[in-house]
């Protein structure tokens, strides 16, 4: 559930941040391997600092992929125009994993937490919406052409006091050509106004430092799996530390969170509870669950029968949401949930 606290501040950042581009690098890759083998079993990890860019990690596959190939294109994609140096090294899955997983098992131990909210019509809270809005508005005008002057990289931040909506920060990247003044009276029009609405009494904070020209992996280090929050819910609701971009869905730090969420939204969907927060644990190699556990905004516990009718094995979540696609670099940008077109996203007549 949310926080009893009744200030809090959630944050959100572009495609262009250097943690993201790793996310999506990471996810493209997975994304590939799938296209290819649906069975791929993947965990890719990116790291990316001043031109340079390293990919590793495991992948048991029948698929043949490049991955600097596919690196290079997302890098491309999301609109940097420097010549990376790539480094990569994938090796094959333990078999003392596989040995689990092949049989219908967790391929990891951990607990996940899947959370909804009626706020909003996404079945997320306010903050948060507003918080992805913002940075994917930043990253729209930018590809539109509206403001030429900006950027891949980008961080947006809303600040909630007493359930009022008390700031809204907006950090962007930009071109040296242009002015703070103009940057910021271009923001509060075209970008913080229409998301935000009436900005009386509320602070608006643009660019804080003065200047934000280097960024990406030119200003930054970026890894794959560093925005957990930014993926989730921005700290609103419990996380269980494991990352999800790179992944396979036989990973259930990916897959049980995509369920743990979809039952969470279809709980206050059908209106059972105002707000649900779902946890669920795992032993490596064992299919069924160690926990699973819902609450509703009182920390009131849902009744059973409504989870019985969930599966959380991890071979049942793969194919109740139909995991085994290349659906993930879309994910990997402006948060995993809240999106409509996601299967974690639909909602069923409980």
């Amino acid at each position: 559930m949310l926080l009893p606290s009744k200030t809090y501040t959630v944050e959100s950042v572009t495609s262009g941040h250097p943690d993201k581009v790793c996310d999506q690098i990471s996810d493209a890759i997975l994304d590939a391997y799938l296209a290819q083998d649906p069975k791929s079993r993947v965990a890719i990890e990116s790291f990316g600092s001043h031109g340079l860019l390293v990919i590793g990690g495991e992948v048991t596959s029948t698929a043949q992929v490049d991955a600097e190939a596919v690196a290079r294109q997302v890098y491309s994609d999301i609109g940097y125009p420097e010549n990376l140096k790539i480094i990569t090294h994938i090796a094959a899955q333990s078999p003392d994993i596989a040995q689990g997983v092949d049989t219908g098992g967790a391929g990891d131990q951990g607990i996940m937490y899947g959370f909804a909210t009626d706020e909003t019509t996404e079945k997320m809270p306010r903050a948060v919406v507003q918080a992805h809005a913002l940075a994917k508005g930043l990253e729209d005008l930018r590809r539109n052409g509206s403001l030429p002057w900006l950027r891949p990289d980008g961080k947006t931040q809303v600040t909630i006091h007493d359930n009022r909506l008390e700031s809204v920060l907006v950090s962007c990247q930009h071109s040296a050509d242009v002015s703070q003044p103009e940057i910021r009276s271009s923001l509060i029009e075209r970008l913080i106004t229409p998301i935000i609405g009436d900005l009386t009494e509320i602070e608006v904070l643009t660019n804080p430092t003065g200047s934000f020209i280097p960024g990406g992996f030119e200003a930054d280090a970026g890894l794959t799996g560093r925005k957990i929050m930014v993926d989730t819910y921005c700290g609103l609701a419990p996380h269980g530390g494991g990352a999800f971009s790179g992944k396979d869905p036989t990973k259930v730090d990916r897959s049980a969170a995509y369920m743990a969420r979809f039952v969470a939204k279809n709980i206050v969907a059908n209106g059972i509870a105002k707000s649900c927060l779902v946890s669920v644990a795992y032993a490596i190699g064992r299919a069924d669950p160690l926990m699973v556990q819902a609450v509703d905004q009182d920390g009131k516990e849902i009744d059973r029968d409504v989870l019985s009718r969930f599966d959380f094995r991890p071979a049942a979540i793969i194919e109740r949401l139909d995991l085994r696609r290349p659906i993930y670099r879309q994910t990997a940008a402006y948060g995993h949930f809240g999106k409509s077109n996601l299967p974690w996203e639909q909602i069923l007549d409980l």
